[in-house]
C-alpha cells in the first residue's frame, strides 16, 4: 500500500511562486510515475503535470506549461510541483497521485492507483 501525503500549499498573490511537495512511503517510490492533478468544489478533478519514474519524461497540461514544473528526487521518496506565476484561475486543491500499474496513461485520472488527500492552492487577485 503507498501513501502520498502533500504539503507546501497556501495563499499567494498573483504573480507569485509556491512549491508543493508529495512524501510518498510504503511502496517503491523509484518505480512509479507520479502525477498532480488539481480540483475545485463543484469541477472535475484535471490533470496538472506528471513525470515518468526515470524523471527523464514530463508531461503537462497547456495551463500550466511555462509556468509549472514537475520534478522528483527518489532518494526522498518525494515529487515536487514548482508553480511560478501563478493566477488566481490556479486555485484548487492539489492532489499528487502514484501510477503503480504500468499503461500509457499518464495524464487521465484512470490512469493512478494511489492518491494524497490534498493541499489547498489559493491565489489572490
Amino acid at each position: 500500500q503507498v501513501q502520498l501525503v502533500e504539503s507546501g500549499g497556501g495563499l499567494v498573490q498573483a504573480g507569485g511562486s509556491l512549491r508543493l511537495s508529495c512524501a510518498a512511503s510504503g511502496g517503491t517510490f523509484r518505480l512509479y510515475a507520479m502525477g498532480w492533478f488539481r480540483q475545485d468544489p463543484g469541477k472535475e478533478r484535471e490533470f496538472v503535470a506528471a513525470i515518468r519514474a526515470s524523471g527523464g519524461t514530463t508531461y503537462y497540461a497547456d495551463s500550466v506549461k511555462g509556468r509549472f514544473t514537475i520534478s522528483r528526487d527518489n532518494a526522498k521518496n518525494t515529487a515536487y510541483l514548482e508553480m511560478n506565476s501563478l493566477k488566481p484561475e490556479d486555485t484548487a486543491n492539489y492532489y499528487c497521485a502514484a501510477k503503480v500499474i504500468l499503461s500509457t496513461k499518464f495524464t487521465t485520472r484512470d490512469g493512478y492507483q494511489y492518491w494524497g488527500r490534498g493541499t489547498q492552492v489559493t491565489v489572490s487577485s
